[in-house]
């Protein structure tokens, strides 16, 4: 759910996360109405997309709330390649924050944690 400053940019989001990841594509987009959003048009009323063939949802919610993107929730990617890691990294991470860099942390040959310019978190994951 798109709140808060991010409210607006869940189409947006969706195309770029589309082009990013391999066997992707866009499903469904449905607006929600001017009455239905405070007058504000194009916000999402639901999405649904597929990253790699894993099937997500998405919406803009012009509503006021208490929460926004977190990453105590996150997307885990387990990539093909280490040249698939680092470039899915380089793409999520601009303009983002990185939680881990890409490296080895003991546990699989490389990962790295970051969240995206939207705030959504990614936990991508070679070996």
């Amino acid at each position: 759910m798109f709140v808060g400053e991010q409210c607006g940019k869940a189409k947006e989001a969706i195309e770029w996360y589309t082009s990013l990841f391999k066997n992707s594509q866009i499903g469904n987009i449905e607006y929600l109405k001017a009455e239905e959003a405070d007058g504000k048009e194009d916000l999402v009323k639901l999405a649904t997309f597929t990253l790699d063939g894993q099937e997500y949802m998405a919406n803009d919610s012009p509503a006021p709330h208490q929460f926004t993107f977190t990453p105590a929730i996150s997307i885990f990617v387990s990539c093909d390649s280490e040249e698939e890691l680092e470039s899915l990294f380089e793409s999520l991470s601009t303009n983002g924050k990185v939680l881990m860099p890409a490296d080895n942390y003991g546990f699989s040959k490389k990962f790295a944690w970051t969240n995206d310019r939207y705030g959504v978190s990614w936990q991508l994951n070679f070996g």
